[in-house]
């Protein structure tokens, strides 16, 4: 693509919470496969998407193991967007937002995602050709 467009995208969400998060790396997955530059910005519980030490594990309920129960985990989705994107000419601006970081506990993200503040929402969506904010209820 000559001259991919940029999007922006604002999740608040945490994983495996609802649906959203869901269709918000679908959206994401789509986008980076096209080209299309991504700026992301990731507040509240959205910044555990991106967090390095989430585990994969067995269920004890279902009697499966790590091997079988073969959780998903997102901050694999994330690296691979982000790789993706790459592979395609696109690139991917992951902004966490610090303050919701830091009231977290999440200190630790994956390669590619960098820590950030609100403003930076506001700057990501005004460097973009259009902006999703994907909110909860």
């Amino acid at each position: 693509m000559s001259n991919p467009k940029t999007l922006a995208f604002a999740i608040m969400d945490p994983p495996y919470e609802s649906a959203r998060s869901t269709t918000f790396f679908r959206l994401l997955e789509i986008a980076a496969g096209r080209g299309y530059n991504l700026n992301v910005f990731a507040y509240e519980g959205g910044v555990h998407l991106s967090f390095e030490q989430q585990k994969p594990h067995g269920n004890g309920v279902h009697g499966t193991d790590v091997e079988a129960e073969n959780h998903p985990l997102p901050k694999i989705w994330v690296s691979e967007i982000i790789a993706k994107a790459e592979k395609n000419g696109g690139t991917v601006n992951w902004v966490n937002c610090g303050l919701c970081a830091d009231e977290r506990g999440i200190d630790k993200v994956v390669a590619g995602v960098r820590r950030g503040g609100p403003a930076d929402f506001w700057k990501l969506a005004a460097a973009s050709d259009n902006s999703l904010v994907i909110g909860t209820r």
